[in-house]
Protein backbone atom coordinates (compact mmCIF):
# COMPACT_ATOMS: atom_id res chain seq x y z
CA UNK A 1 0.00 0.00 0.00
CA UNK A 2 1.36 3.65 -0.72
CA UNK A 3 1.76 6.20 0.97
CA UNK A 4 -1.05 8.26 0.22
CA UNK A 5 -3.67 5.74 0.51
CA UNK A 6 -2.18 4.59 4.31
CA UNK A 7 -2.57 8.32 4.82
CA UNK A 8 -5.88 8.79 3.04
CA UNK A 9 -7.16 5.87 5.32
CA UNK A 10 -6.32 7.80 8.25
CA UNK A 11 -3.52 4.95 9.30
CA UNK A 12 -0.48 7.49 9.13
CA UNK A 13 0.77 10.93 9.84
CA UNK A 14 1.81 13.15 6.80
CA UNK A 15 5.09 13.15 8.22
CA UNK A 16 5.48 9.44 7.25
CA UNK A 17 6.00 10.75 3.79
CA UNK A 18 9.87 11.12 4.80
CA UNK A 19 10.20 7.42 5.78
CA UNK A 20 8.88 6.33 2.65
CA UNK A 21 11.16 8.88 1.10
CA UNK A 22 13.92 7.51 2.68
CA UNK A 23 12.77 3.49 1.84
CA UNK A 24 12.73 4.75 -2.02
CA UNK A 25 16.06 6.08 -1.73
CA UNK A 26 17.98 3.50 -0.74
CA UNK A 27 16.12 0.84 -2.64
CA UNK A 28 15.93 -0.90 -6.04
CA UNK A 29 12.19 0.27 -6.72
CA UNK A 30 12.26 1.37 -10.26
CA UNK A 31 9.20 3.14 -10.57
CA UNK A 32 9.72 6.71 -9.58
CA UNK A 33 9.46 8.58 -6.31
CA UNK A 34 5.96 9.74 -7.08
CA UNK A 35 4.64 6.41 -7.51
CA UNK A 36 6.75 4.89 -5.06
CA UNK A 37 4.45 7.06 -2.73
CA UNK A 38 0.92 7.32 -4.61
CA UNK A 39 1.24 10.96 -5.71
CA UNK A 40 -0.41 11.78 -8.67
CA UNK A 41 0.97 15.20 -11.16
CA UNK A 42 -1.07 17.60 -9.98
CA UNK A 43 0.20 16.59 -6.46
CA UNK A 44 4.08 15.95 -7.47
CA UNK A 45 3.45 19.15 -9.45
CA UNK A 46 2.51 21.04 -5.88
CA UNK A 47 5.58 19.00 -3.87
CA UNK A 48 8.44 19.93 -6.02
CA UNK A 49 7.15 23.48 -7.03
CA UNK A 50 5.54 24.83 -3.50
CA UNK A 51 6.69 22.68 -0.61
CA UNK A 52 5.95 19.93 1.98
CA UNK A 53 3.07 22.04 3.76
CA UNK A 54 1.34 22.63 0.61
CA UNK A 55 0.83 19.37 -0.37
CA UNK A 56 -0.10 18.00 3.00
CA UNK A 57 -2.89 20.87 2.70
CA UNK A 58 -3.58 19.24 -0.69
CA UNK A 59 -4.01 15.69 0.43
CA UNK A 60 -5.91 16.93 3.53
CA UNK A 61 -8.27 18.53 1.48
CA UNK A 62 -8.50 15.16 -0.63
CA UNK A 63 -9.04 12.80 2.16
CA UNK A 64 -11.78 14.92 3.53
CA UNK A 65 -13.93 15.12 0.03
CA UNK A 66 -13.40 11.49 -1.10
CA UNK A 67 -14.30 10.52 3.04
CA UNK A 68 -18.15 11.98 2.97
CA UNK A 69 -18.88 11.11 -0.41
CA UNK A 70 -16.96 7.60 -2.20
CA UNK A 71 -16.63 7.08 -5.48
CA UNK A 72 -16.66 4.16 -7.06
CA UNK A 73 -15.12 3.03 -10.30
CA UNK A 74 -15.71 0.17 -12.32
CA UNK A 75 -13.23 -1.34 -14.72
CA UNK A 76 -14.84 -3.78 -17.50
CA UNK A 77 -13.72 -6.17 -19.98
CA UNK A 78 -15.49 -5.61 -23.17
CA UNK A 79 -15.79 -9.15 -24.93
CA UNK A 80 -17.17 -11.99 -22.96
CA UNK A 81 -18.31 -9.04 -20.56
CA UNK A 82 -19.42 -6.45 -21.31
CA UNK A 83 -20.99 -7.59 -25.01
CA UNK A 84 -22.85 -10.66 -25.65
CA UNK A 85 -21.48 -13.04 -27.98
CA UNK A 86 -23.04 -10.60 -30.65
CA UNK A 87 -20.83 -8.13 -29.76
CA UNK A 88 -23.87 -6.50 -28.59
CA UNK A 89 -24.98 -3.96 -24.98
CA UNK A 90 -28.04 -5.54 -23.60
CA UNK A 91 -30.46 -2.77 -22.66
CA UNK A 92 -29.69 -4.00 -18.94
CA UNK A 93 -26.35 -3.21 -19.19
CA UNK A 94 -27.07 0.02 -21.09
CA UNK A 95 -29.32 0.89 -18.08
CA UNK A 96 -27.07 -0.11 -15.36
CA UNK A 97 -24.13 1.85 -16.39
CA UNK A 98 -25.90 4.79 -16.99
CA UNK A 99 -27.47 4.99 -13.32
CA UNK A 100 -23.90 4.04 -11.86
CA UNK A 101 -22.77 7.25 -13.92
CA UNK A 102 -25.57 9.56 -12.79
CA UNK A 103 -24.76 8.22 -9.09
CA UNK A 104 -21.44 9.99 -9.67
CA UNK A 105 -19.30 6.43 -10.09
CA UNK A 106 -16.62 6.26 -12.95
CA UNK A 107 -17.04 3.36 -15.83
CA UNK A 108 -13.74 2.47 -17.25
CA UNK A 109 -13.48 0.50 -20.70
CA UNK A 110 -10.66 -1.96 -20.21
CA UNK A 111 -9.60 -3.52 -23.39
CA UNK A 112 -7.07 -5.85 -25.13
CA UNK A 113 -8.75 -3.19 -28.37
CA UNK A 114 -7.08 -0.89 -29.95
CA UNK A 115 -8.75 2.82 -29.11
CA UNK A 116 -10.09 3.27 -32.82
CA UNK A 117 -12.49 0.17 -32.41
CA UNK A 118 -13.39 1.08 -28.75
CA UNK A 119 -14.38 4.51 -29.30
CA UNK A 120 -17.44 3.79 -31.47
CA UNK A 121 -18.70 1.58 -28.20
CA UNK A 122 -17.99 4.02 -26.05
CA UNK A 123 -19.94 6.50 -27.89
CA UNK A 124 -23.15 4.82 -28.37
CA UNK A 125 -23.33 3.94 -24.83
CA UNK A 126 -22.59 8.06 -24.23
CA UNK A 127 -19.20 7.76 -22.50
CA UNK A 128 -18.00 11.07 -23.47
CA UNK A 129 -19.11 12.52 -20.25
CA UNK A 130 -16.87 13.36 -16.92
CA UNK A 131 -16.28 10.13 -15.62
CA UNK A 132 -15.45 8.06 -18.30
CA UNK A 133 -12.18 6.33 -19.58
CA UNK A 134 -10.88 4.02 -21.86
CA UNK A 135 -8.15 1.50 -21.28
CA UNK A 136 -6.70 -0.20 -24.51
CA UNK A 137 -4.06 -2.50 -25.87
CA UNK A 138 -4.57 -4.76 -22.27
CA UNK A 139 -3.48 -1.24 -20.54
CA UNK A 140 -1.07 0.27 -23.12
CA UNK A 141 -3.24 3.37 -23.27
CA UNK A 142 -5.25 5.33 -20.66
CA UNK A 143 -7.80 7.57 -22.56
CA UNK A 144 -9.80 10.70 -20.76
CA UNK A 145 -13.29 10.64 -22.99
CA UNK A 146 -14.26 13.79 -21.66
CA UNK A 147 -11.44 15.59 -22.62
CA UNK A 148 -10.12 13.62 -25.52
CA UNK A 149 -6.17 13.22 -23.90
CA UNK A 150 -4.30 10.59 -22.96
CA UNK A 151 -3.32 9.66 -19.69
CA UNK A 152 -0.57 7.00 -20.59
CA UNK A 153 0.46 6.18 -23.75
CA UNK A 154 3.53 3.25 -23.78
CA UNK A 155 4.81 1.88 -26.85
CA UNK A 156 7.20 -1.43 -28.10
CA UNK A 157 10.53 -0.74 -29.85
CA UNK A 158 10.96 -1.49 -33.70
CA UNK A 159 13.64 -3.79 -33.01
CA UNK A 160 11.27 -5.87 -30.82
CA UNK A 161 8.10 -5.40 -33.33
CA UNK A 162 10.39 -6.64 -35.78
CA UNK A 163 11.90 -10.17 -34.32
CA UNK A 164 8.43 -10.79 -33.39
CA UNK A 165 7.04 -10.22 -37.07
CA UNK A 166 10.23 -12.72 -38.33
CA UNK A 167 9.29 -15.26 -35.91
CA UNK A 168 5.99 -15.20 -36.36
CA UNK A 169 6.64 -15.40 -40.43
CA UNK A 170 8.49 -18.57 -39.87
CA UNK A 171 6.24 -20.26 -37.54
CA UNK A 172 3.67 -19.69 -40.13
CA UNK A 173 0.93 -17.68 -37.67
CA UNK A 174 -0.66 -14.55 -38.31
CA UNK A 175 0.97 -11.51 -37.13
CA UNK A 176 -0.51 -7.80 -36.91
CA UNK A 177 -0.25 -4.56 -35.23
CA UNK A 178 -1.24 -0.87 -34.78
CA UNK A 179 -0.54 2.54 -36.36
CA UNK A 180 -2.50 5.72 -35.55
CA UNK A 181 -6.57 4.43 -35.88
CA UNK A 182 -5.62 1.66 -38.31
CA UNK A 183 -5.30 -1.99 -38.02
CA UNK A 184 -2.01 -3.03 -39.84
CA UNK A 185 -1.82 -6.80 -41.73
CA UNK A 186 0.47 -8.42 -43.42
CA UNK A 187 -2.42 -9.77 -45.90
CA UNK A 188 -5.81 -10.38 -46.32
CA UNK A 189 -5.99 -14.11 -44.66
CA UNK A 190 -8.92 -15.72 -42.28
CA UNK A 191 -7.67 -14.13 -39.50
CA UNK A 192 -7.53 -10.80 -40.68
CA UNK A 193 -10.94 -10.62 -42.25
CA UNK A 194 -12.37 -12.39 -38.19
CA UNK A 195 -10.49 -9.81 -36.85
CA UNK A 196 -12.21 -7.16 -38.32
CA UNK A 197 -15.49 -8.70 -38.32
CA UNK A 198 -15.23 -8.87 -34.45
CA UNK A 199 -13.82 -5.73 -34.47
CA UNK A 200 -14.93 -3.34 -36.94
CA UNK A 201 -11.21 -1.93 -36.94
CA UNK A 202 -10.32 0.23 -39.73
CA UNK A 203 -7.35 -1.86 -41.70
CA UNK A 204 -4.61 -1.42 -43.90
CA UNK A 205 -2.52 -4.46 -45.80
CA UNK A 206 1.21 -3.80 -45.68
CA UNK A 207 3.56 -6.48 -46.75
CA UNK A 208 6.44 -5.27 -45.00
CA UNK A 209 4.90 -4.18 -41.54
CA UNK A 210 7.93 -3.46 -39.63
CA UNK A 211 9.65 -1.51 -42.35
CA UNK A 212 7.04 0.94 -42.74
CA UNK A 213 6.32 2.02 -39.19
CA UNK A 214 6.62 5.35 -38.60
CA UNK A 215 6.40 4.86 -34.81
CA UNK A 216 6.36 2.54 -32.18
CA UNK A 217 3.08 0.85 -31.86
CA UNK A 218 0.95 -0.32 -29.01
CA UNK A 219 1.05 -3.68 -29.11
CA UNK A 220 1.73 -6.57 -31.09
CA UNK A 221 -1.34 -9.77 -31.90
CA UNK A 222 -1.05 -13.01 -33.11
CA UNK A 223 -3.77 -15.04 -34.30
CA UNK A 224 -4.97 -18.27 -34.76
CA UNK A 225 -8.15 -19.61 -35.14
CA UNK A 226 -7.61 -23.49 -35.12
CA UNK A 227 -4.84 -24.24 -32.83
CA UNK A 228 -4.64 -22.62 -29.64
CA UNK A 229 -1.41 -24.77 -28.67
CA UNK A 230 0.41 -23.20 -31.52
CA UNK A 231 0.53 -19.87 -29.87
CA UNK A 232 1.12 -21.79 -26.64
CA UNK A 233 4.64 -23.09 -28.47
CA UNK A 234 5.48 -19.72 -30.11
CA UNK A 235 5.17 -17.93 -26.74
CA UNK A 236 6.74 -20.64 -25.24
CA UNK A 237 9.62 -20.48 -27.58
CA UNK A 238 10.01 -16.67 -27.71
CA UNK A 239 10.13 -16.50 -23.84
CA UNK A 240 14.00 -15.75 -23.44
CA UNK A 241 13.40 -13.13 -26.12
CA UNK A 242 10.12 -11.52 -24.20
CA UNK A 243 12.41 -11.94 -20.78
CA UNK A 244 13.22 -8.39 -19.76
CA UNK A 245 11.50 -6.61 -22.80
CA UNK A 246 8.21 -7.49 -23.00
CA UNK A 247 5.05 -9.00 -21.90
CA UNK A 248 2.25 -11.75 -23.36
CA UNK A 249 -0.82 -12.56 -22.54
CA UNK A 250 -3.85 -14.32 -24.29
CA UNK A 251 -7.27 -12.35 -24.35
CA UNK A 252 -8.80 -14.96 -25.74
CA UNK A 253 -7.77 -18.86 -27.09
CA UNK A 254 -7.51 -17.06 -30.77
CA UNK A 255 -5.09 -14.06 -29.51
CA UNK A 256 -1.99 -14.06 -28.38
CA UNK A 257 -1.22 -10.27 -27.04
CA UNK A 258 2.44 -8.57 -26.95
CA UNK A 259 2.63 -5.86 -25.09
CA UNK A 260 5.46 -2.88 -23.44
CA UNK A 261 6.86 -4.98 -20.53
CA UNK A 262 4.82 -3.95 -17.27
CA UNK A 263 1.68 -3.06 -19.60
CA UNK A 264 -1.21 -5.06 -18.21
CA UNK A 265 -4.56 -3.99 -17.09
CA UNK A 266 -4.05 -4.31 -13.32
CA UNK A 267 -1.15 -1.85 -13.50
CA UNK A 268 -3.82 0.83 -15.07
CA UNK A 269 -6.42 0.23 -12.92
CA UNK A 270 -4.13 1.26 -10.43
CA UNK A 271 -2.69 4.48 -12.40
CA UNK A 272 -6.03 5.65 -12.87
CA UNK A 273 -7.59 4.99 -9.63
CA UNK A 274 -4.23 7.20 -7.98
CA UNK A 275 -4.64 9.78 -11.18
CA UNK A 276 -8.39 10.09 -9.69
CA UNK A 277 -7.29 9.46 -6.16
CA UNK A 278 -9.72 6.91 -5.66
CA UNK A 279 -8.93 4.64 -3.33
CA UNK A 280 -8.40 1.24 -3.95
CA UNK A 281 -10.90 -0.21 -1.82
CA UNK A 282 -13.63 1.77 -3.85
CA UNK A 283 -12.23 -0.17 -7.65
CA UNK A 284 -14.54 -3.11 -9.01
CA UNK A 285 -12.99 -5.08 -12.07
CA UNK A 286 -14.46 -7.05 -14.31
CA UNK A 287 -13.98 -9.87 -17.15
CA UNK A 288 -13.47 -13.49 -18.03
CA UNK A 289 -10.20 -13.95 -20.10
CA UNK A 290 -6.49 -14.09 -18.94
CA UNK A 291 -5.42 -10.64 -19.87
CA UNK A 292 -8.44 -9.39 -17.39
CA UNK A 293 -6.73 -11.43 -14.26
CA UNK A 294 -4.30 -8.42 -13.40
CA UNK A 295 -6.94 -6.09 -13.03
CA UNK A 296 -9.79 -8.79 -11.38
CA UNK A 297 -6.68 -9.41 -8.98
CA UNK A 298 -5.62 -5.46 -8.23
CA UNK A 299 -9.15 -4.22 -7.53
CA UNK A 300 -10.91 -4.63 -4.50
CA UNK A 301 -13.38 -6.08 -5.93
CA UNK A 302 -12.47 -8.62 -8.84
CA UNK A 303 -15.69 -9.70 -10.87
CA UNK A 304 -15.71 -12.67 -13.37
CA UNK A 305 -18.63 -13.85 -15.50
CA UNK A 306 -20.03 -17.08 -15.26
CA UNK A 307 -18.82 -17.37 -18.76
CA UNK A 308 -15.00 -16.77 -17.80
CA UNK A 309 -12.11 -19.11 -17.61
CA UNK A 310 -12.25 -21.54 -14.82
CA UNK A 311 -8.52 -20.39 -14.04
CA UNK A 312 -10.02 -17.16 -14.45
CA UNK A 313 -13.07 -17.78 -11.70
CA UNK A 314 -10.79 -19.39 -9.72
CA UNK A 315 -8.99 -16.40 -8.27
CA UNK A 316 -12.33 -14.05 -8.66
CA UNK A 317 -13.65 -12.65 -5.60
CA UNK A 318 -16.88 -13.07 -7.05
CA UNK A 319 -18.58 -15.04 -10.07
CA UNK A 320 -21.92 -13.97 -11.33
CA UNK A 321 -25.06 -16.01 -11.78
CA UNK A 322 -25.46 -14.88 -15.03
CA UNK A 323 -23.40 -15.21 -18.35
CA UNK A 324 -22.73 -12.55 -20.78
CA UNK A 325 -25.21 -13.16 -22.72
CA UNK A 326 -28.20 -12.45 -19.64
CA UNK A 327 -26.92 -9.39 -18.26
CA UNK A 328 -24.08 -10.79 -15.98
CA UNK A 329 -22.43 -7.23 -16.25
CA UNK A 330 -25.61 -5.50 -14.87
CA UNK A 331 -25.42 -8.03 -12.30
CA UNK A 332 -21.86 -6.66 -11.07
CA UNK A 333 -23.21 -2.66 -10.97
CA UNK A 334 -26.09 -3.56 -8.94
CA UNK A 335 -24.20 -6.05 -6.43
CA UNK A 336 -20.79 -3.87 -6.19
CA UNK A 337 -21.47 -0.12 -7.26
CA UNK A 338 -24.77 0.80 -6.06
CA UNK A 339 -25.02 -1.18 -3.90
Amino acid sequence: MTFKERFFRGEIPFDEIDRYTGHWNFSDETCTLAQYLGLNAEEEDVWISQSDEALEALLEKEKKAYASCPVKILFTDLDGTLLNDQKQISAANRDAIDRALHAGHKIVLATGRALSSTLPIASDLGLDRDGCYIIAFNGGQIYDCHTGRFLLDCTLPLEYVSRIFEEAARAGIHCQTYEDEFLLSPCEDEEMIYYIGSTNSPCKIVEDIPGSLLKEPNKVLLIDLHDHQRLVDFRRHMQPYFEGRMDSMFSSTFYLEIVPRGVSKGNALHYLSNYLNIPMENTVAAGDSENDLPMILEAHIGAVLSNGLPSVKEQADYVTEKDNNHDGFAEIIDKFILN
